[in-house]
């Protein structure tokens, strides 16, 4: 990650602390932007009462460009092209 600030990032993982579907999405995360040159960051939504109403048990989820990419799972060809059409 390269940013602290969700506003301020192109990806956004929303995740929790003990979650093997979250480190696994936000391996797959860290690669490709990686590779592209964008921004991420992760956000632990037990830190927000509002957040983890939001997702609940859907986590990881994932943002790209403000809006709903995946959840559970990171489709890395997917995420490739939502980073390409930015």
């Amino acid at each position: 990650m390269t940013i602290a600030h969700a506003d301020d990032a192109r990806v956004v993982v929303y995740s929790r602390e003990g979650c093997h579907l979250c480190e696994a999405a936000e391996q797959v995360v860290a690669q490709l932007v990686a590779e592209t040159g964008d921004d991420w960051v992760r956000v632990d939504i037990d830190t927000e009462p509002d957040l983890q109403e939001r997702f609940t048990e859907q986590v990881p989820v994932t943002f790209v460009d403000g809006r709903q990419h995946d959840f559970w799972r990171v489709d890395p060809t997917r995420l490739r092209a939502a980073l390409a059409r930015g």
